[in-house]
This record gives C-alpha cells, structure tokens and sequence, in this order.
C-alpha cells in the first residue's frame, strides 16, 4: 500500500439487465468508501432471483435468495479478497418496500458486503451494533441516508461469510 491510502482493485458482473443500476463510478466510491486501510481485490456481481437462490442455498443452506452474499479469499495476506454478489430483484424489491431509491439501497448493500469483506458481522447483538454503526458513518460520509432509522431498525438480510 502506498501513501496511506487503500488502492481497491474492483471488477463489476453483470449477469442480469444493468439498465436501471448506478454507474461504476459510484460503486467504486461506495466501495472504496467501506475499505479499511487495506487495499482490496474485489467483485460485485449483479444476479438474478435463480442464481442468488442458489448461491444461498449452496453456502448458506437456506431457501431463497437474500439481497447479499459476501464470499472472503483468504489467499492473500494483509489483502482484502472477495467476492460480494448483490441479488438484483431482490434488491428492486425491498428498495420499494422501504421506500428509498435503488442507488440508496445499493449503496447500503456495497458498503455491508464490504464490511462483511473485512471481517465485520452480525450474528451477535454487539457485532450487529458495531457493523451497523460503521454502515451508518460510512453511508453519511457518502451523502446517503441511514438505513436503518426509517424502519425501526431492521436487520440486514444478509450472509454471514459463506466461505468461511
């Protein structure tokens, strides 16, 4: 790492129709935004409803597609290395549900697939209350609303480090 700065590598798939999706550039800067001082190796992949079923049911035993899965390669050291796949209609979906846009509910969903990236969760109270305080700050940095105030705080439907 040179000058302080995490440098992120991201690679963006597309394998459902992108039309109504943020640019590249602001996924880059949602991302880049989540990064610790580490820099990163890392894909988002944009998938329909059969392949983020799927996904979780492969990693996660469990039926459905959730919103966002988040794999960790731990192949190379004081790296961050991973994949964080993004469920497409799923995310539609509970951005209409919660009233909010597509980019503020992708934003929310890069930023908490990062997170999970480095290390951070949410299967204890605690945990929960770390990672979502993060998720906050880093979201109000970007100028995006905090997720879990409208709702009463919700949990985050999400993985909990497949690989692992």
């Amino acid at each position: 790492m040179s000058g302080g700065h995490a440098r992120l590598s991201l690679s963006v798939q597309y394998a459902v129709a992108d039309e109504d999706l943020p640019p590249r550039s602001l996924l880059r800067r949602w991302a880049a935004a989540a990064l610790a001082k580490k820099d990163a190796h890392v894909t988002l992949r944009f998938v329909d409803t059969a392949e983020g079923e799927s996904l979780n049911r492969s990693f996660r035993r469990k039926r459905g597609p959730t919103n966002v899965l988040s794999f960790v390669y731990d192949d190379r050291p004081g790296m961050v290395h991973g994949d964080v796949v993004l469920c497409l209609p799923l995310l539609r979906q509970e951005a209409a549900a919660q009233g909010k846009t597509l980019a503020a509910h992708c934003a929310h969903l890069v930023v908490h697939g990062m997170l999970h990236l480095q290390g951070y969760d949410h299967r204890r109270a605690t945990e929960a209350a770390t990672m979502e305080a993060r998720e906050v700050a880093i979201l109000a940095a970007l100028g995006v609303a905090n997720p879990y105030a409208a709702r009463g705080n919700p949990r985050v439907k999400a993985a909990q480090h497949p690989s692992r």
